[in-house]
């Protein structure tokens, strides 16, 4: 009883999107909060990985990290972008490269 097992390829690929998802929220809200200290370069890969999450995020998350991709931009003072779509592992990646960054702020 409360144990899930992820047995299917369907079911993997859920928990990874939700996994990923999750750890970019937690990136880009420890990012918001030290964003004076983040350099133009950092806050412009920010709202890129924000605009990346987007096709992956359901319903009102997707709305809100488009919303939050074009604030990073703003502040990065790049205009605002189209976004490519990225798979959930190289998001993954990028996201572990920007919470390293964001500690180290």
């Amino acid at each position: 009883m409360g144990v899930h097992r992820i047995t299917s390829p369907a079911a993997r690929a859920y928990a990874a999107r939700e996994k990923v998802i999750g750890k970019g929220i937690t990136v880009l809200g420890e990012a918001s909060e030290k964003v004076t200290s983040l350099s133009k370069k950092h806050l412009e890969e920010l709202g890129d990985v924000a605009a990346e999450l987007v096709p992956h995020s359901p319903g009102y998350a997707g709305k809100i990290l488009q919303i939050v991709a074009r604030l990073f931009w703003a502040l990065a003072g790049v205009p605002e972008k189209e976004a490519e779509v990225v798979d959930v592992e190289a998001l993954d990646e990028k996201l572990d490269k920007l919470h390293k960054i964001i500690q180290e702020a």
